[in-house]
C-alpha cells in the first residue's frame, strides 16, 4: 500500500525502537482515516498580506494577519483597541491570575515610552505568580488530585510535590517537550533526581478504587493501567484514545489493539514512594508502628475466605487500626519500573480484565505509522522514555498542535479547535487551520517554550481588542460565538481567580509559595459526608488559610462550596476547558457565604484605613482595588450616598465584591 502524505522523520521511527521480535500487526488504516486533518503533517501556511494602510496598521504580527483575512472574508471588522486600564487588568489575570495593584495601573497609564507594554508583560512573566496561574491550567488537564477518590478517598502522601514541580517548571519556562518527557519518564531519565522522581507522579494522579484487604488485585491493576493510558491520549495527544479500550473506536482511527499497545509501555510501571527521612527516623517510625502493623497483618489474614457482614467487620477493624499508625514520613510521590512484576498486556473483551484475548506488545498509534509497522514484543530498558520520545518528536502531527491550541484557549476562552482534548472526527474542526499550524510551527521553532508564545499573543491587536464594537449588533448576527475573534470575549473569573482576587483586594493574600497543601475551615456538614471526618484537618496557622487557591488541598470528595459554585472542575477526569455557568447559588455564595463575608470585613478595614474617613475617597479606592478603574459619576454618587447613610462599611465592601466589574475580565 502506498504510504499516505504523513511525514515520518528518522527519529520519529527510531523512537519506536522497532526490532525483529514482533507479532503480526493487528488492524490496518484506510487512506481516508490517515487523511484526517489532525493526522496530517503540519503545513507552512502563507501569511496573508494587506495593502490598505488601516489594515497594515492593525496587523502587528502574523496572528493578526490570519485573523483579519478571515474577518474580511466574512464581511466583519475587528473591534478598536481596549484602553490601558482594561489591558493591564486583562494581562494581570491572564498571566498571574491576580488583579493588578492600582499603583501598577497608574504607572502603565502614565508611561508613554515605546516599550511600556513590553515592561508590563515582562514583569508579569517574570513574576513567581505566573507559574502558579499557569500551573493551574495544566493541573486541570492532568486531573491533579491528592486523594484517590471513590469511597475511601485516601490521601496520597507527598502528592503536593507534583503541583510544586509544575509551578516551578512554568516559572523556569521549561521547554514543553522536556516537560512532557519528565512527566512520562522522569524516573527513567534520572532516578537520583528528586524533581524527576516527582515529575513521574503524573502516572499516579488518576482516581484509584481501593480494596481494604488487597491493593494489588487484578482489577485494581487494570484500572491503574487504564488511567495511565487514557491521560496520554487526552493530555498530550488531544485524542479520545480511551474510547478504544473496549472496542475499536467508533469514529476515529484507533483500534482496540492501538489502545493496549500504548498501554504496554506502562506494563512494568508501579507506584513508588521514595523516603526523604533518615534511616534513624525510619527505624523510629517502624518501632512506633510495630504493634499496630502486626495487628493489621493479623486482621488481613483473618479476612481470607470471609464474606458478607463478617468481612465488612474485619475491614472496619483494619481501617480503625490503620488510623492508629504514626503520621507518615515524607516521601517523593512517583513511580518506577519493576520488570519482575511486568503485567502481560492483552486485548480485553469489552475491556474486562477477566476476558483476555491476544497478547500485544508496545507500539505507538498505528494511524501515525507506516502500514504494518511492527510492535515491540519485549519492553526496552526505558519503555516510557521511548513513548515520550515519539510524542515530542517535532514531526508528530498532534503534540505541538494540541499544546498551541491549549495556549490559545487559555487566552481567548475558546481554542482554535474548540474541543482541546478531542482533535478527532467528533471534535470541532479548527476555526483558523492556517493559524493553528503557524502557531504550532512557531512553538516548535521557539524551542517549545511558552513565554515567547505569551509575548506573541500579548503583542497582537487581536488580543488587545475591546469588548465593544461599533458594529456589535451586525457582527453578533453573523458570528454570535465570536469564533472569528471580531472582539474581545468578556469572561468571568475562574473559581481560583475569584477567591484569590478577594484575598488580594482585601489585603489578606498570603503569597507564600509551595509546600504541603492547606485545608481551610469548612462546614461540619461537609466533613461528616467524608468516609472519615478526620481526613479534613484544618491548618492550625490561620495565615495559611489565606494562601493562593492552587495551594489548597485538591481532595476529590470535598470541594469548597465557593469553588464548586464557580465551576472548579471535577478531578475524576481531564478538564480540557472550564465551564462558566450562571446560577443562583453563585449569588448566594457571594452574599451569604462565610468566605465572601470574611473578605468583606477585611476589605472594609483596608478601605477605612486607606480612605481616611472620606466617603468619596473610600469609593474611589474600593473601585480602584476591585475593578482597576475609578467609579463613574453615577457609581460614585450612589457609593457616597450609601457611605454617608451610616450603614456598615462592611456591607459596602461586600457590595463591591459582588460587582460585575470585579467578577469579569473585559
Amino acid at each position: 500500500m502506498k504510504s499516505p502524505p504523513i511525514a515520518i522523520s528518522l527519529t520519529f521511527l527510531m523512537a519506536m525502537q522497532l526490532i525483529a521480535e514482533t507479532t503480526a500487526p493487528l488492524g490496518s488504516y484506510t487512506a481516508a482515516e490517515r487523511r484526517h486533518w489532525s493526522f496530517l503533517k503540519r503545513q507552512t501556511p502563507a501569511i496573508p498580506a494587506f495593502s490598505a494602510a488601516p489594515d497594515k496598521a492593525w496587523v502587528k504580527n502574523p496572528i493578526d494577519a490570519f485573523v483579519l483575512a478571515r474577518l474580511q472574508k466574512e464581511g466583519l471588522q475587528p473591534a478598536p483597541e481596549a484602553d490601558r486600564r482594561t489591558l493591564i487588568r486583562r494581562a494581570s489575570f491572564t498571566l498571574r491570575g491576580l488583579p493588578p495593584a492600582p499603583e501598577e495601573i497608574r504607572a502603565f497609564v502614565n508611561d508613554r515610552s515605546a516599550n511600556a507594554w513590553d515592561k508590563v508583560v515582562d514583569g508579569y512573566l517574570n513574576s513567581p505568580q505566573y507559574g502558579e496561574r499557569w500551573a493551574q491550567h495544566w493541573l486541570d488537564v492532568v486531573r491533579f488530585s491528592e486523594t484517590d477518590g471513590f469511597e475511601y478517598d485516601t490521601h496520597r502522601n507527598g502528592a503536593w510535590r507534583f503541583r510544586d514541580y509544575v509551578v516551578r517548571s512554568m516559572n523556569e519556562d521549561k521547554p514543553y517537550d522536556r516537560f512532557v518527557m519528565e512527566q512520562l519518564a522522569g524516573d527513567e531519565l534520572d532516578g537520583k533526581s528528586e524533581w524527576l522522581r516527582v515529575s513521574s507522579g503524573l502516572q499516579r494522579l488518576g482516581p484509584l478504587r481501593k480494596n481494604a484487604g488487597n491493593q494489588e488485585v487484578a482489577s485494581s491493576r487494570s484500572e491503574v493501567l487504564t488511567e495511565m493510558t487514557n491521560i496520554v491520549g487526552a493530555a498530550f495527544l488531544g485524542v479520545t484514545l480511551g474510547c478504544a479500550r473496549c472496542h475499536d473506536h467508533k469514529f476515529d482511527a484507533f483500534r482496540q489493539s492501538d489502545y493496549y499497545r500504548m498501554q504496554a509501555y506502562f506494563a512494568a510501571t508501579h507506584e513508588k514512594d521514595v523516603a526523604l527521612s533518615t534511616e534513624a527516623e525510619q527505624i523510629a517510625w517502624k518501632e512506633k508502628a510495630k504493634a499496630t502493623e502486626a495487628e493489621i497483618k493479623k486482621l488481613k489474614a483473618a479476612m481470607k475466605g470471609k464474606d458478607g457482614e463478617e468481612l465488612a467487620a474485619l475491614e472496619k477493624q483494619v481501617e480503625d487500626a490503620t488510623d492508629k499508625l504514626p503520621a507518615p514520613l515524607p516521601v517523593l510521590f512517583g513511580v518506577e519500573n519493576d520488570f519482575q512484576r511486568t503485567t502481560p498486556i492483552h486485548l480485553l473483551e469489552r475491556g474486562e480484565y477477566t476476558r483476555p484475548k491476544e497478547r500485544v506488545g508496545a507500539r505507538a498509534l498505528g494511524v501515525l505509522l507506516p502500514e504494518g509497522a511492527p510492535e515491540r514484543a519485549t519492553l526496552p530498558e526505558n519503555p516510557r522514555t521511548k513513548l515520550a520520545e515519539w510524542i515530542v518528536d517535532a514531526e508528530n502531527p498532534l503534540t505541538a498542535r494540541v499544546m498551541a491550541n491549549r495556549i490559545w484557549h487559555w487566552y481567548f476562552g475558546r481554542g482554535i479547535v474548540a474541543t482541546p482534548n478531542d482533535f478527532g472526527k467528533m471534535g470541532m474542526k479548527p476555526a483558523h487551520p492556517g493559524l493553528l499550524d503557524w502557531l504550532a510551527n512557531q512553538f516548535v521553532a521557539g524551542g517549545w517554550k511558552l513565554k515567547p508564545m505569551h509575548k506573541l499573543l500579548l503583542s497582537s491587536s487581536t488580543w488587545k481588542q475591546s469588548y465593544d464594537s461599533p458594529v456589535f449588533a451586525a457582527a453578533m448576527e453573523k458570528d454570535p460565538e465570536n469564533k472569528l475573534l471580531w472582539h474581545w470575549g468578556r469572561r468571568r473569573l475562574e473559581a481560583e481567580e475569584m477567591r484569590d482576587a478577594m484575598l488580594a483586594v482585601s489585603g489578606r493574600l498570603n503569597l507564600k509559595m509551595g509546600g504541603p497543601s492547606v485545608m481551610v475551615p469548612v462546614d461540619k456538614e461537609l466533613t461528616t459526608l467524608l468516609y472519615k471526618p478526620s481526613q479534613w484537618a484544618v491548618a492550625a496557622d490561620t495565615t495559611e488559610h489565606d494562601r493562593r487557591s492552587v495551594y489548597l488541598i485538591a481532595k476529590r470528595n470535598l470541594r469548597l462550596p465557593m469553588m464548586e459554585a464557580f465551576d472548579a472542575p471535577d478531578t475524576q477526569i481531564s478538564c480540557a476547558r472550564r465551564e462558566s455557568s450562571t446560577h443562583a447559588p453563585q449569588a448566594l455564595e457571594l452574599t451569604n457565604g462565610e468566605f465572601a463575608n470574611s473578605m468583606a470585613t477585611a476589605f472594609a478595614a483596608r478601605l477605612s484605613k486607606e480612605g481616611a474617613g472620606d466617603a468619596k475617597r473610600i469609593a474611589e479606592r474600593a473601585w480602584e482595588l476591585a475593578t482597576g478603574r475609578l467609579p463613574n459619576a453615577k457609581e460614585s454618587a450612589a457609593a457616597v450616598r450609601f457611605l454617608s447613610s451610616g450603614k456598615p462599611l462592611r456591607e459596602f465592601a461586600l457590595a463591591v465584591l459582588n460587582l460585575n466589574a470585579f467578577a469579569y475580565v473585559e
